[in-house]
């Protein structure tokens, strides 16, 4: 299932008014002459906007005439943080959320929104820029579970994550030179942050992070996929409450 383009100025103003979801703005490089106010628009909806190629552009759209704009969709609408604290919130339970750092494969999101939902988690936080969104190849991925689990969209993860912690929840990395996740404790209010498929947790991200956690390598291979690693500590979370849950302590 590719991902999905609108084209030409007009259409995707009209995108833009409607509040469609949209993923990206991508316009020609060098021409922004008459796309004063839909760049505008894009701004106060903080819809990442990229300058390629017209060649880029004529790719995208080979069958309409693009003006030189061209609109990413998503797949479905964002959430907000505060409506993914909500869910916690309305069933009574100690939010536990992820934050992808910089996936890039849309068929990992759509496998860790799966299994997240799977293990109950309330959202998951994905940031706006130099990340995948919520394609069509993302949703279908998901297998359905990206109609329950709300996804949002941040402009600053270091940010959001310095609110999520005044709002008392524990950050914890996935990182090769932490302890084995095995002794982490993940029980409470947990924001579990993933890294990219090559690159691993971003420096600031690393650095915001209160605890890292390493899923221990045996074999050859350095690492795992995105999506296995997320499995595996998503999993470790459900267990440690499920055990809080069952010595009485919430």
């Amino acid at each position: 299932m590719s991902e999905e383009y609108i084209a030409g100025r007009k259409p995707v103003m009209e995108a833009l008014r409607a509040g469609s979801p949209l993923n990206k703005l991508y316009v020609a490089a060098g021409n922004r002459r008459g796309l004063e106010d839909l760049l505008s628009l894009a701004h106060a909806r903080r819809i990442p906007v990229s300058e390629v190629t017209p060649a880029v552009l004529d790719k995208m759209a080979p069958d309409s005439g693009h003006q030189g704009v061209v609109a990413a969709m998503a797949a479905r609408a964002y959430a907000t943080l505060d409506q993914i604290l909500a869910v916690a919130a309305e069933k009574g339970e100690s939010p536990f959320i992820l934050i992808l750092d910089g996936l890039e494969d849309p068929r990992n999101l759509g496998a860790i929104i799966r299994t997240a939902e799977a293990a109950a988690a309330h959202g998951v936080i994905i940031p706006e820029r130099r990340s995948v969104g919520l394609t069509p190849a993302a949703v279908k991925t998901s297998a359905g579970a990206s109609e329950y689990l709300p996804v949002a969209r941040v402009t600053n993860l270091n940010r959001t994550i310095e609110e999520l912690k005044e709002k008392g929840l524990w950050i914890i990395g996935a990182d090769m030179n932490g302890p084995d996740y095995r002794t982490v404790d993940f029980a409470g209010a947990v924001c579990l942050v993933i890294g990219s498929e090559g690159k691993g947790l971003s420096r600031m991200v690393r650095e915001h992070c209160d605890f890292l956690a390493a899923i221990p390598m045996r074999g050859q291979v350095g690492s795992l996929n995105a999506s296995v690693a997320a499995g595996l500590l998503i999993y470790e979370v459900l267990r440690k409450r499920d055990a809080r849950r069952s010595a009485g302590q919430g």
